[in-house]
C-alpha cells in the first residue's frame, strides 16, 4: 500500500521560463533513433525527458490536478505539472497493440514500489507522465499520508487528469506512482490474485488489493518489493479489529510508519467495507511458498 490523498496553485516561474527555451523536451528537435525494441528496453531505465522527446517526437503539455499525495481531508491542493501524454508515450514505449492486450502497465520506482495499472484505465482516463512542475519549483512534494517531506518525484511521475472526475479523486494516490524509472507491459494479474482453489466472490477485494496494497506488499510472490510481506500470511495472523486498525489508522499501531491509511477521500462506510473485504479475501487465499 502506498500513497494516498490530494490539492495548491499554478503560475509559470522564472526557472520554467528559462528551461522552456531551446532545451525544452518536445518535438521541435529532429527525431533520433529510439531505444532498443520492446521488450528489451523495458528492462532498462527510462531516458531523460529531453532524450524521450527527441527519440519519439513527443510534445510536452501541462495539466492541473488535485494532488492526492499532498491534500488532506477538506484541504485539497491544486498543482500543475509538465509532461508527456501517457497514451502517446506508451504507444512508442510499449509498441503497437498495447491498448488491446488486456494486460497491465507496470511502473517500477527506485525504492521497489511497483504499480501495475490495468490497460483499460488508460483507455478510460487521461494521464500525463510528468517530469517537472509548471511553477518552476523543485519537482518534489510533501506526502501527507506517509509523513514524508520534500519527496523527490523524478525522474517521472504518473498523474491523472482528475479535476471533474470524482471517482479518481476519491481513490487517492494509490495509482500515482512517482520516482518511476522503468515501465513495462505485463500480463493480467488475475491468475495470481484469483487462483484456482479460491472460493468465488472475491473479485472486488482482489482489485482493491492490487490498487491499495500490492505496490509495496505481495501476495504469494506477486506485487512490489518495497515491503514484500506476504499479505495472505499477514492477514491470517491478525484478527479483524487489529487488521482494521492497521489499514485505517496505521500511526496508532506503529507511530512513524511510512504506511499510509486507506484514502480518507473514500466515504467512511466504504473504507470499512474495503477493510473487511480485504481481510476475508486474504485469509481465504491459498498460501504458496
Amino acid at each position: 500500500m502506498r500513497r494516498a490523498l490530494s490539492l495548491i496553485a499554478m503560475g509559470l516561474g522564472a526557472a520554467i521560463s528559462a528551461w522552456a527555451g531551446s532545451d525544452r523536451p518536445d518535438a521541435s528537435a529532429p527525431a533520433t533513433s529510439a531505444a532498443p525494441a520492446a521488450p528489451a528496453r523495458w528492462a532498462q531505465n527510462l531516458p531523460d525527458a529531453r532524450s524521450l522527446a527527441r527519440a519519439y517526437a513527443l510534445k510536452s503539455e501541462t495539466v492541473q490536478v488535485q494532488e492526492p499525495h499532498a491534500s488532506q481531508a477538506g484541504r485539497p491542493v491544486l498543482r500543475r505539472y509538465r509532461g508527456f501524454d501517457a497514451r502517446d508515450f506508451l504507444d512508442h514505449w510499449l509498441g503497437p497493440g498495447w491498448q488491446d492486450s488486456g494486460g497491465e502497465v507496470e511502473f517500477r520506482a527506485r525504492d521497489g514500489f511497483v504499480s501495475r495499472i490495468p490497460v483499460a484505465r488508460f483507455v478510460q482516463h487521461t494521464a500525463l507522465l510528468a517530469f517537472a512542475r509548471v511553477d518552476g519549483k523543485p519537482f518534489q512534494l510533501d506526502v501527507h499520508a506517509q509523513h514524508e517531506k520534500q519527496v523527490p518525484l523524478g525522474p517521472y511521475y504518473l498523474v491523472w487528469r482528475n479535476i471533474g472526475a470524482p471517482d479518481l479523486i476519491a481513490e487517492g494516490g494509490a495509482q500515482w506512482p512517482y520516482q518511476v524509472v522503468r515501465i513495462a507491459l505485463r500480463p493480467s494479474s488475475q491468475a495470481a490474485l484469483l487462483p484456482a482453489g479460491l472460493p468465488p466472490g472475491h473479485e472486488a477485494a482482489a482489485a482493491a488489493a492490487q490498487t491499495y496494497c500490492l505496490s509495496c506488499h505481495q501476495i504469494n510472490g506477486f506485487g512490489g518489493d518495497k515491503m514484500p510481506l506476504n499479505l495472505a500470511v499477514q492477514a491470517r495472523q491478525m484478527d479483524a479489529a487489529h487488521w482494521q486498525q492497521w489499514l485505517l489508522q496505521p500511526q496508532s499501531v506503529k507511530p512513524g510508519t511510512a504506511m499510509p491509511p486507506l484514502p480518507e477521500t473514500l466515504p467512511p462506510a466504504e473504507r470499512e467495507a474495503v477493510v473487511r473485504q480485504l481481510h476475508e479475501y486474504l485469509r481465504a487465499l491459498p498460501v504458496t511458498p
